[in-house]
């Protein structure tokens, strides 16, 4: 049964402000500190004074900012047709594009400045300290900037240069039409880029294979213009790079996430030498499936799906918290404050928005968003987004607002190994065998598509970039080739390559954002590392992992993870990922059997 849709399981928005009369008094505290901060701009860098007084009006104004946004954010979200909110929300974007505007002098004031005097004032004026981190990436990444005139003329061309992302969304997702198919009972239904996944896990082959088929005769007839969308968005990207003097277009995209060219090539090395583990899998899948031919579309069948299992809130919480007590005391009490302190708005409402999130407030606390249906992977979202809330509150305690926001590199390490800790803790206390099979299998499909598919997309980019920068001219039918070629790589012979998934490429809109995939991979990689550890039970091992989650961005990523001895630059991380995976697989053969 259901609980009452009461006040227990919602947000209470007043630990952020009490009334709206405190929301506009901190608005208008943030635009007069921004009048001050605006008061340095030309001579930010004359003297150590100056530099330490605007940064230091910087951090209250962002310290209020987050207030801000987050109560008109979430406001808006719990009711997304409330004119009210609607508004409020507005005023509160307007209100980030002044701040953006007003402290948009900061950085490039310190790139053009004399280096050696702002190193002479951290060196020597310890109020600098908290803000070192900050102004020592702006120096790190000076030698990337342009001049004044021509960061102008970039700036003037974003629009330009961000078109063919803009051009590829605007046709796929409004003017194509895939056409009908007939779903499992004889019904003929509109496919959608949105149903398109629900079609492919369908118990009918026919199904699957009529979806997989839509989807691909129409991205066939197109795949000549987004092949001059996708090169053009590529040549932008690998021009800019070169303008901004990086060696290459990843080079530039791995120094933006605070990772390196190694951590990149480890990866994809370390599954090449080891792709034979997922051709385990998928031989597994076969044989599950009872398939002589296991085609592209039988991918998202799962064999081992049991139907929906009705679990309250109250008992997912129980397990969330019985699964993750292996963290400790501290961690399991915070976890309970969230529970018991309307950190989570928990049930689906009319025009509240849909998924899930975890927003960070600083100087609050964070604020979790879910839609609980009384599903049971609603336990796993719960898990996952209290990860990152368990994050933002060790980060957000320990450090200031600036050094406080985790990079994109850590952002899904915290919330993935809170999903193994729940799934391992699921399939040992399972006394179901049947049941027990449906999570291993989630488990191990959660790790084939975050793991080995995110690799092969990385792979993909990486090929594509290189023969561009070495000036090589690529049509749709090269694409095609290296795109089927990758898949009958990391697939193998367990499964029939058909011909149309080599357009496949051509629909992954995360490709305009250039090596953005592989983060996934090196996410569920560290998040492997870290919970095999927490659960051999390593000395000391649980108290290293929090004292990471406390560092927020004050120091680099791949740094920060060292400190839980994970080091995405050697390709043994990676091994931990695979032998997991394994380790799984047996498992999985063994019940089956």
């Amino acid at each position: 049964m259901q609980e009452t849709k009461d006040s227990k399981y919602s947000w209470n928005l007043q630990d952020l402000f009490k009334n709206e009369e405190e929301f506009n008094k901190e608005k208008n505290e943030i635009k007069e500190i921004l009048e001050k901060i605006k008061t340095y701009q030309g001579n930010l860098c004359n003297i150590a004074d100056n530099l330490y007084n605007c940064y230091s009006l910087y951090e209250q104004a962002l310290e209020k900012y987050e207030r801000v946004y987050s109560y008109g954010m979430l406001k808006y979200h719990l009711d997304m047709s409330n004119q009210e909110g609607i508004k409020l929300f507005k005023e509160v974007e307007i209100l980030g594009t002044d701040f953006s505007v007003a402290t948009s002098f900061i950085t490039p004031e310190i790139t053009y400045a004399d280096e050696v005097r702002i190193q002479d004032y951290l060196k020597n004026d310890k109020r600098l300290l908290p803000y070192s981190r900050d102004i020592k990436d702006i120096l790190e990444k000076k030698k990337h900037v342009l001049s004044k005139e021509e960061e102008n003329i970039l700036a003037n061309l974003s629009e330009t240069i961000s078109a063919p992302e803009n051009t590829f969304d605007m046709l796929t997702n409004v003017e194509f039409k895939f056409g009908k198919l007939k779903d499992e009972n004889g019904e003929e239904v509109e496919l959608t880029d949105s149903n398109y996944t629900l079609y492919l896990k369908s118990q009918s082959q026919e199904v699957r294979k009529q979806a997989f088929n839509l989807m691909y005769k129409k991205y066939s007839e197109f795949v000549n213009t987004i092949t001059e969308m996708y090169i053009a968005n590529v040549k932008a990207k690998t021009t800019i790079a070169k303008l901004r003097k990086y060696n290459s277009s990843l080079e530039q995209a791995v120094d933006h996430d605070d990772a390196s060219i190694k951590v990149y090539n480890s990866l994809i090395e370390s599954i090449d030498e080891n792709i034979s583990s997922n051709y385990k899998f998928l031989e597994l899948k076969k044989k599950m499936l009872n398939l002589s031919e296991m085609h592209m579309y039988d991918l998202y069948f799962n064999p081992c799906e049991q139907g929906k299992d009705e679990i309250s809130f109250e008992e997912a919480k129980d397990e969330v918290l019985n699964a993750l007590e292996i963290l400790g005391k501290e961690y399991i009490d915070k976890l309970n404050e969230a529970f018991d302190n309307n950190w989570i708005d928990v049930f689906a409402k009319d025009n509240k928005r849909s998924g899930a999130y975890s927003m960070g407030v600083y100087g609050i606390h964070p604020f979790v968003l879910t839609n609980f249906v009384n599903s049971k992977r609603d336990v796993s979202t719960i898990a996952h987004e209290l990860g990152h809330s368990m994050h933002s509150y060790y980060s957000n305690t320990n450090q200031n607002v600036i050094d406080s926001n985790y990079t994109i590199m850590v952002a899904e390490v915290a919330s993935t190994v809170n999903e193994i800790l729940l799934s391992d803790y699921q399939i040992k206390n399972e006394k179901d065998n049947k049941k027990k099979a449906e999570l291993l299998y989630e488990l191990l499909e959660m790790i084939r598509a975050t793991f080995f598919r995110q690799a092969m997309f990385a792979e993909f980019e990486k090929l594509v970039h290189e023969k561009i920068e070495s000036g090589e001219m690529l049509s749709s039918e090269d694409l095609n080739k290296i795109y089927y070629g990758l898949n009958k790589k990391y697939f193998g012979e367990a499964v029939s390559i058909d011909e149309e998934i080599k357009y496949e490429w051509a629909r992954i809109p995360h490709f305009y954002s250039d090596f953005y995939v592989y983060k996934y991979a090196t996410g569920v990689s560290a998040a492997i590392a870290i919970a095999t550890k927490i659960l051999n039970k390593e000395p000391g091992f649980v108290e290293k992992y929090i004292d990471m989650l406390k560092q927020g961005c004050s120091q680099k990523s791949i740094d920060l993870l060292k400190m839980v001895d994970v080091d995405l630059e050697n390709k043994n991380t990676y091994k931990y990922t695979i032998k997991f995976y394994e380790e799984r697989i047996e498992e999985l053969k063994k019940i089956i059997n």
